[in-house]
């Protein structure tokens, strides 16, 4: 391995703080949301204006009449649509306080003939524009089912507001309408029509109005987000995947995840050399990079100073999921991040293994019986596998996959016998029946990426869910034997998240917190397959290799936990789409895998 770890020493999990963000940002932000709950409740509850809170309320935009109720609803409802992107510095989310703060300050003074609440909706513009160089955040990647999640949301909390506007005025009811009629009557009133719900005096026209706002709300910020330019999240151009693999032909070596960059899902940024990378993807406003950066440990510090300063513009939280210890001491002596251990990677010395001795024990009977029900192993390089054959591995990989959307990120290329990929590695298993499936005489499949010029990393396991068990195991031990043969020397295997938890939590001795965080372990692996993936991965007796998470604060953890689960596939956010169109969006990224293809045979 070229290049060197600078010099200086630094302990991983250090508790070192990184530039805060801005404070004022922050403050604007939450005084936004204040201000926009107490419009919302000077403009629902009708007794709110005459409470000990009144005070208060005579200083917020619109407090009194039809028109004023409609008006605060509207304002708090956009001004808390505002704080979020106040507190993240958004620069658009700027301009629009700039416009709404003054509209609301007018219709305090026309409506209400209030120079003081004029006064005060006017004061919060004097930390908005004095520093405006802060809020300079650049826009998020974003499509057009943000307007569609819009519609979703805006209307159930309009719908949840206006049966809360229509039960708070009961006193004033005509009879004693049921909730059905409530409901349908807020549903009437926010399209602008009246419902079945009658008042006494001026009531009706207060509800009407206010619903009415909310519908007109909903309506108008969906259009605006239906047809406002769209901001794609960045791909890996042809360009860019040419710098990284020539990254990789000269330092993949360090990093068992480095082939991982080649995602076409993640961007990149480059060192000004141009000698190391960092890839990245936004979820959820977090910048998630995965691994140690690509390229010469040297130049790392340039890379991941790039990545900061898109961090920084964007306004995205950074993070890093899955470091190595030597990645993890760069990141946080360069930025000021801190680390904290996320789990262990399992990696086999090819030379170590063996299926011999009482360790292996249940391994070896396994594949033995397997072997005997009459499977075979081929392994074999993407390269030296036939289009014919790669295609039917292809679809029953699809096939098998189990869930509607491909799982992975840190540790998963995303697709399978691309022809710039020949390098890569296919075990499958086969067993001729008496009726072939769909997919002939194949039963599994496991995937490997290269990991420099001597290593291979897993990258995903598929199986006929009618093949007999472990499939899995015999396709790893297949890979393993024939590891030698194809220059191999060291295999990693998958992720297991907190294993040392896990590992020291079952042994003699532990103590009652490391009892407990092992117990809530093993209940969350109902679900997310802690401790099935620390155990499978240990049947192999491997030598486990710590990896890390950085991020920048302790408070911003849940955040990139949430974010590295919808990147990684177990939260899925976007509406599924209908059978027939799956169907035809596969057929057309077939289409597209097969020109991709004919343009590197080309090249």
């Amino acid at each position: 391995m070229s290049g060197s770890v600078p010099t200086r020493s630094h302990r991983v999990g250090r508790v070192i703080r990184g530039p805060r963000p801005e404070a004022v940002p922050a403050l604007v932000g939450r005084a936004c949301a204040l201000v926009g709950l107490l419009d919302i409740a000077a403009g629902v509850f009708p007794r709110f204006r005459h409470s000990r809170m009144h005070t208060m309320a005579e200083v917020l935009p619109g407090a009194l009449g039809p028109f004023a109720a409609a008006l605060s609803l509207s304002a708090g409802v956009l001004l808390l649509l505002l704080a979020h992107g106040l507190k993240r510095a958004k620069r658009r989310a700027w301009r629009l306080a700039l416009v709404l703060l003054p509209a609301g300050a007018v219709a305090q003074f026309t409506y209400r003939h209030s120079p003081v609440g004029a006064l005060i909706s006017l004061a919060l513009l004097v930390p908005l524009l004095r520093h405006r160089d802060q809020f300079a955040a650049l826009p998020d990647p974003r499509s057009r089912w943000r307007a569609l999640a819009n519609f979703v949301l805006m209307g159930a909390g309009s719908l949840v507001l206006g049966l809360i506007i229509v039960s708070v005025h009961s006193r004033h009811m005509v009879g004693d309408p049921s909730v059905a009629d409530r409901i349908t009557h807020v549903l009437y009133g926010l399209f602008g029509f009246e419902g079945p719900v009658d008042y006494q005096g001026p009531t009706s026209w207060t509800v009407a109005v206010s619903l009415g706002a909310l519908g007109l709300l909903t309506a108008i910020t969906t259009i605006y987000l239906a047809f406002r330019p769209e901001h794609p999240a960045a791909r890996l151009t042809q360009e860019d995947e040419s710098r990284l693999r020539a990254l990789l032909d000269k330092h993949g070596g360090r990093d068992s995840l480095g082939h991982f960059a080649l995602r076409r899902d993640k961007a990149v940024v480059f060192s000004p050399s141009g000698k190391a990378a960092v890839t990245y993807r936004v979820v959820s406003g977090v910048m998630l990079a995965s691994g140690d950066p690509i390229g010469d440990v040297e130049a790392w510090p340039g890379a991941i100073e790039r990545f900061m300063d898109e961090a920084r513009a964007h306004s995205w939280t950074p993070a890093v999921m899955g470091c190595s210890e030597t990645g993890g001491e760069v990141w946080t002596r360069e930025t000021g991040l801190d680390a904290l251990e996320l789990g262990d990677e399992a990696v086999v010395d090819v030379a170590d293994f063996s299926l011999a001795g009482r360790a292996m024990r249940n391994v070896r009977q396994m594949v033995k019986r397997i072997e005997r029900a009459g499977y075979e192993t081929r392994v074999r390089r993407v390269r030296d596998i036939g289009e014919a054959e790669l295609e039917r591995i292809r679809r029953a990989a699809d096939d098998w996959r189990g869930t509607d959307t491909e799982r992975g990120f840190s540790m998963a290329l995303g697709r399978i016998g691309d022809a710039a990929d020949g390098d890569c590695l296919i075990a499958t298993a086969h067993k001729a029946d008496d009726r072939p499936g769909a997919y002939g005489d194949l039963k599994a499949i496991l995937h490997f990426v290269p990991w420099g010029t001597d290593g291979a990393s897993l990258d995903l396991m598929r199986r006929d869910r009618s093949a007999d068990p472990g499939m899995n195991e015999l396709l790893i031990v297949a890979a393993l034997q024939a590891a030698p043969r194809l220059g191999i020397t060291r295999m990693s295997l998958n992720f297991a998240m907190f294993r040392s938890a896990l590992a020291r939590g079952e042994k003699i001795g532990a103590g009652p917190v490391l009892r407990a965080w092992r117990g809530l372990l093993v209940f969350l692996s109902r679900w997310f397959q802690i401790e099935s993936l620390y155990k499978f991965n240990a049947k192999f007796q491997p030598r486990w290799e710590p990896r890390f998470v950085v991020y920048r604060a302790s408070g911003d953890l849940p955040r990139i936990g949430f974010a590295a689960m919808q990147a990684e596939g177990f939260v899925n956010l976007a509406l599924p789409l209908p059978r027939f169109l799956r169907r035809r969006t596969a057929a057309r990224r077939a289409c597209a895998h097969q020109a991709a293809e004919r343009t590197v045979r080309a090249a």
